[in-house]
């Protein structure tokens, strides 16, 4: 569990540390491209939760993450250590990572700060916590469809 829990730490620490760059030095100028008309970093404050769904409802969005937080948790927890689950647990490892990381930013600043921009597909502005909840579930139904957890099937 231990392991986990540091990947858990460690992936909130660098999501807080990349969102405090972009607000110290991104949010004054706006947009930096890095690959012009491709990729920019560009600095969005989001009061909403994925594509500002429920735009200006911190509260629900708050209460709704710690609920999902808390459910995540217990899994993560019940889920058994072993190499078997290695990767169903790493999964929700980031997953708690990503939901925390925007939680944190929703307490302190009542909206995400997003930074990722890839305008070359026209995608919505994302942050390093998001990709963390993406490819947490990615991984997950991964997992699901491999169909790797006969012992966790009721009899």
């Amino acid at each position: 569990m231990l392991i986990y829990l540091i990947i858990i730490g460690i992936c909130i620490g660098v999501d807080q540390f990349m969102k405090l760059l972009a607000v110290d030095y991104l949010a004054a100028v706006t947009t930096v491209p890095i690959i012009p008309n491709v990729f920019h970093l560009t600095y969005v404050e989001n009061d909403g939760a994925a594509f500002s769904l429920f735009s200006g409802q911190q509260t629900f969005l708050i209460v709704i993450t710690f609920i999902f937080l808390a459910g995540l948790c217990y899994v993560l927890y019940a889920l058994p250590k072993n190499m078997r689950y290695f990767r169903l647990n790493l999964a929700f490892a980031l997953i708690i990572s990503g939901a925390t990381g925007n939680l944190i930013d929703r307490l302190r600043f009542h909206h995400v700060v997003d930074f990722f921009d890839f305008r070359l597909i026209g995608f919505a502005i994302f942050n390093l916590a998001d990709v963390f909840v993406v490819v947490g579930c990615a991984i997950v139904v991964i997992e699901i469809l491999r169909n790797r957890f006969p012992d966790l099937k009721s009899s």
